[in-house]
């Protein structure tokens, strides 16, 4: 593919077993605060195509197909994975790490384009994997080596999620009484909190199971009629000590604040609520998509 490299180009591969630590340990130099270190049953299960919190989507794609990136010492300095969307061929690019050198992030979008020939679109980073706690999404603000990469390889970002974080327990949170427990049918691992009032659920948590010390709060919901008396700020207490039940010394959240204050989806209420909680933001998620049209070459040096 391209021009001929110069030799400090990486030469591309497909994975072989014998990378795994060095895979795992690239992942593990880009891992952030609150996500879970790479593990040899993580990554089994990341290139099973499953992802616990993202089922309906991992089930629509071919398990992902890696290649690592070999520098000219012999070492791997580089990985990406891709797939295709099985009913139509769309292509997707659920993670790549390159220890942020500029050459080898194009080097491997290069090669992710050539293996998803023929997609008429390509998603990347849209959704969380198995080596992550609902991490769906680019880490942007970390030096944005990738970012810069799929910007200049013809890929448009989209800002998705405000990542959080905070260590448990949360002592001087209040508690809510009257709540009800029960596993969420609607997402695996987790479970639903609700606060009960005169018989009907006014508000719910979702927790999910802690992976390594860490869970994840998905989402908090109070109906209308019953925000603006603390019923959120006492289900947040309620669902991290369930969080510190399970096992939990730390928790993680994303609150979908790409919206203008004032707009539908303004979350301003939201992060309120967790910065007054001790959360702290550690980064914000971005997802990419490549439309029709060919992408911009990069040399590298390829074998089968």
């Amino acid at each position: 593919m391209g021009s001929v490299p110069s030799p400090s180009y990486p030469t591309l591969r497909p994975y072989a077993p014998a990378d795994l630590p060095a895979v795992l340990a690239l992942i593990d130099e880009d891992r952030l605060p609150g996500q879970p270190r790479a593990t040899p049953e993580l990554f089994a299960e990341a290139t099973r195509g499953s992802a616990e919190a993202d089922e309906p989507w991992w089930g629509a794609y071919e398990a992902p197909v890696v290649h690592v990136a070999v520098g000219s010492g012999g070492g791997i300095v580089g990985a990406v994975a891709c797939a295709r969307r099985t009913k139509d061929g769309a292509g997707l690019i659920p993670w790549l790490h390159c220890q942020e050198d500029p050459v080898v992030a194009d080097a491997l979008l290069s090669h992710a384009s050539a293996a998803l020939a023929g997609a008429e679109q390509v998603d990347a980073f849209p959704f969380a994997t198995a080596l992550t706690q609902g991490l769906e999404g680019l880490p942007v603000g970390r030096p944005p080596v990738t970012h810069a990469a799929l910007e200049r390889a013809g890929y448009a970002g989209e800002r998705l999620w405000r990542y959080m974080r905070a260590e448990l327990p949360r002592p001087g949170l209040p508690r809510t009484e009257g709540v009800r427990v029960a596993p969420a049918r609607d997402r695996a691992g987790s479970q639903r909190l609700e606060v009960v009032r005169d018989g009907r659920a006014v508000a719910e948590a979702v927790i999910g199971h802690p992976v390594q010390g860490i869970g994840v709060l998905w989402w908090i919901e109070v109906d209308e009629e019953a925000r603006g008396r603390g019923t959120g700020r006492a289900l947040l207490g309620s669902a991290l000590d369930a969080l510190g039940e399970l096992g939990a010394t730390q928790v993680v959240l994303y609150v979908d604040d790409d919206e203008t204050p004032g707009g539908e989806r303004d979350r301003t209420a939201a992060n309120r609520l967790y910065e007054s909680a001790g959360f702290e933001e550690v980064d914000h998620l971005w997802s990419y998509t490549l439309s029709p049209g060919p992408p911009p070459l990069v040399a590298a040096r390829t074998r089968s």
